[in-house]
């Protein structure tokens, strides 16, 4: 199954968070694109540093369920405490996309409820999977101009593999 995650950072070295998490993303199946790295204003709670923000699509055979758990995992792992809700975070792993599934359990919620209306998902999920669809066959390149108005600042991550 073709698992979309995103991956986001404000706190610390923002690029090593980047390459670490992808490194240990690299254990949920096979990575088979990563889209380049954007820095981006903070939402929600905007009194902190920005963010950088980048997707990566996996093809796993895992289900959905254990995908999050790795991820959280992997959060735990590289010294994530969550804090107040859209605070700043050293590392933060969202599954937005599993397929062309709709899941809603109490654990996952796929897609993600808010990818829709965060252009620091959609433009780089857009660049590295421009037919992708949401669940309900809207092809999420047609979501990005409700978002146009978000700023997304393309930058240069040294060890970032950006492409397919």
């Amino acid at each position: 199954m073709r698992a979309v995650v995103a991956l986001g950072t404000n706190l610390g070295d923002r690029a090593v968070n980047l390459v670490d998490a992808l490194e240990r993303i690299r254990a949920l199946g096979r990575v088979v694109a990563t889209s380049g790295v954007y820095e981006t204003a903070p939402q929600g709670m905007v009194d902190q540093e920005p963010f950088y923000n980048t997707v990566v699509v996996v093809e796993t055979e895992l289900d959905p369920v254990k995908v999050v758990d790795r991820l959280l995992g992997i959060e735990r792992e590289m010294g994530r405490v969550r804090g107040p809700r859209w605070g700043p975070r050293l590392i933060d792993l969202d599954l937005i996309l599993y397929g062309d599934r709709s899941i809603c359990t109490a654990s996952v919620e796929v897609p993600h409820p808010r990818y829709r209306q965060r252009r620091f998902v959609l433009e780089p999920l857009v660049e590295v999977w421009p037919d992708a669809r949401d669940p309900d066959g809207t092809p999420v390149a047609d979501m990005l101009e409700a978002v146009s108005g978000q700023a997304v600042t393309p930058i240069d991550v040294p060890g970032w593999p950006t492409g397919r």
